[in-house]
């Protein structure tokens, strides 16, 4: 059993998924007792286990789904009659607790200026893991982005290729200029990124999406967008900016996850 806590230890360390599945009932004959426990990994591989056979296959199964849509679950099961769909013969019933373990929201800040800072600083303190990139090596460190959990100054189109990006990273442009934000936006509108916001103008937004058209960029990858990004709060600041993007940021990822 040390195994598994030591296994979602790692697991929480690495920034990963899995799903712990917990028997918490069980009653008549099963194949196994309450408290057993098994762990899920993403790509379906376990540890430990709940009682193999098809009553085990089919909580790996709302395991993974688990893992898909973050919400736990408990599932019941009867073993009398298959032929009535249950998943074996044994007799008894058995109830399991699967819990989604899920990887911190990442947030990745492309523009080291003011608004980026307030961002990251921001971001840290929601519990957010936090990657900081600049096309400008000198402003992508940790002296200046001291809160940010990793930094990769330099060309910001290489960040998909270090940085795995899911529906739970959300990716925040606060560059200085319309030919920075084209250069990147490509790459990251194919990707399942869960949010993907640019700062500036309305008026910015239409010259940027003009330029990214023009490149074959399709209207539906460009509706992903957010821009202007950030609820209407009448911010001013740069941390009054942050707050207002970090506020849509979490309206939109309760309301994905049904929250």
């Amino acid at each position: 059993m040390q195994s598994i806590y030591q296994a979602v230890a790692e697991v929480v360390k690495n920034n990963e998924q899995a799903a712990l599945c917990t028997v918490v009932r069980s009653q008549g004959s099963t194949p196994r007792r309450a408290a057993s426990k098994m762990l899920v990994y993403a790509d379906g591989s376990i540890l430990g286990s709940v009682g193999g056979g098809e009553m085990e296959s089919r909580v790996i199964a709302e395991a993974r789904q688990a893992i898909l849509d973050g919400r736990p679950r408990l599932v019941e099961y009867s073993m009398s009659d298959p032929a009535r769909g249950d998943p074996g013969v044994c007799g008894g019933q058995m109830e399991i607790f699967v819990e989604p373990i899920q990887p911190n929201p990442t947030l990745i800040i492309f523009g080291a200026g003011h608004v980026g800072r307030a961002v990251a600083h921001l971001a840290h303190w929601l519990g957010f893991r936090v990657v900081a990139s600049d096309d400008r090596p000198e402003f992508c460190t940790p002296e200046t982005f001291p809160e940010a959990d990793e930094h990769y100054p330099g060309s910001p189109q290489e960040i998909p290729a270090h940085v795995r990006i899911t529906p739970r990273t959300y990716v925040v442009l606060t560059t200085r200029n319309v030919d920075v934000d084209v250069k990147i936006l490509p790459s990251l509108l194919s990707s399942s990124a869960g949010y993907i916001g640019v700062i500036g103008s309305r008026r910015r937004w239409a010259t940027t999406r003009q330029k990214l058209d023009d490149l074959g960029i399709s209207q539906e990858e460009l509706s992903r967008v957010h821009s202007p990004m950030g609820l209407k709060l009448n911010a001013e600041t740069p941390e009054e900016i942050a707050v207002s993007i970090m506020a849509e940021i979490i309206l939109l990822s309760r309301s994905s996850s049904g929250s």
